[in-house]
């Protein structure tokens, strides 16, 4: 007699005799009944996400940012995305939700062929990544939901290895700056836009007011010669600054390369870096990268990203656009396994529709809420 059989019989028959539960009743325990079959059910609207404070940068500066709200039904639970659209990413509201109306998810009776779904979103259309972000997004919620944990807890990471999260402060008059500065006091790490004229200026004003407290500087492609770029690399660097990103346009390869050999500071790729294929190539010309979900397509590809990049001993660091808590504490996921930290989107709006990840002392802090780690507000 199969040995399996044997015990199953011999289990039930225990049971059975132990309890008034109908052998029936055994049988579904042991061998339950698979959960309904449904359907993916997605559905979006638009959402303006409204700045407390003008975004300035070396190109151009901004009081909203455009915004789309995803959601992803399944048998009665619903997974939450976004899709925030900053200017350079040649998005709209009208190309997302012409792109998500162009999907068709109800051929998907099984959200865990997550390869599947997520292999035919990227395939509909080329580009179109904080669109492909906003199903991904939605999808992790909508599993990780269905699974009753968090997604640091799928991926087995651990929660209090967390790096501090960086507090930005954009391009902007003395006054602005200060103002921003007491704002950014309960933060570890201070993330400052520079660019243009007066980036001496607003480092010394930061420095004035918190003389201690580690800088990060984006340019955002600001600096227009390698000598200029490499001559403020030595000054930030004797200013506690820990890296520079973005210091080139991103197309300036061989300058952003030279720099690198040269600069006393790291050096971290963002507009020149998009999705998983640009890593290998960008390996001997940037110490490291800026993940953001919006750009990569989502958790999928980020996680390999994560791992590609420290495979290639390169830095990684997670970012963010101005986004809700949605997005940004889809992002803290990854955070135990990342160098640094930029995930402070959310605190940049005024109308945020989730509470999520938490910034205590200045690290980020991740709870233990099945998903993304997201609610949604009462409003």
């Amino acid at each position: 007699m199969d040995r399996r059989k044997f015990l199953a019989g011999a289990g039930l028959g225990i049971l059975a005799a132990a309890s008034p539960i109908s052998l029936s009743a055994i049988e579904n325990v042991i061998q339950p009944k698979p959960r309904k079959s449904g359907r993916l059910n997605l559905s979006f609207f638009p959402y303006e996400l409204k700045l407390r404070h003008a975004f300035n940068l070396a190109r151009y500066s901004r009081t909203t940012t455009p915004d789309v709200q995803v959601q992803l039904e399944y048998d009665g639970v619903i997974g939450y995305g976004e899709a925030s659209m900053p200017p350079y990413l040649g998005e709209s509201i009208e190309s997302v939700t012409k792109f998500l109306s162009s999907l068709d998810l109800t051929q998907f009776s099984d959200p865990f062929c997550i390869d599947d779904i997520l292999t035919y979103v990227d395939n509909v259309a080329p580009n179109n990544r904080a669109a492909k972000a906003s199903v991904d997004i939605a999808l992790h919620d909508l599993l990780g939901k269905l699974m009753g944990q968090p997604w640091y807890k799928i991926w087995g990471y651990n929660p209090e290895k967390t790096p501090c999260t960086s507090f930005t402060i954009g391009i902007d008059t003395e006054e602005v700056v200060r103002k921003k500065v007491e704002e950014a006091r309960p933060y570890k790490v201070i993330k400052v836009k520079m660019g243009l004229d007066n980036d001496r200026e607003t480092i010394n004003i930061i420095r004035e007011m918190m003389p201690d407290v580690p800088l990060c500087v984006d340019v955002n492609q600001g600096w227009k010669t390698k000598e200029h770029g490499l001559e403020m690399c030595h000054w930030l660097a004797e200013r506690n600054c820990l890296f520079v990103e973005q210091p080139f346009d991103k197309t300036w390869i061989d300058e952003t390369a030279w720099l690198r050999e040269r600069s006393p500071l790291p050096i971290i790729a963002d507009e020149a870096f998009q999705r998983l294929p640009d890593i290998v190539r960008f390996k001997g010309v940037y110490d490291g990268i800026n993940i953001k979900l919006m750009k990569s397509t989502g958790l999928y590809e980020a996680h390999k990203m994560v791992t590609l990049a420290h495979a290639l001993d390169m830095k990684v660091m997670l970012g963010c656009m101005t986004e809700t808590s949605c997005a940004v504490t889809a992002a803290a996921n990854l955070a135990p396994v990342v160098d640094y930290c930029d995930l402070d989107g959310n605190l940049l709006i005024a109308n945020d529709r989730f509470s999520g990840m938490t910034v205590e002392n200045g690290k980020v802090t991740l709870h233990d809420v099945p998903g993304l780690g997201i609610k949604l507000l009462d409003k």
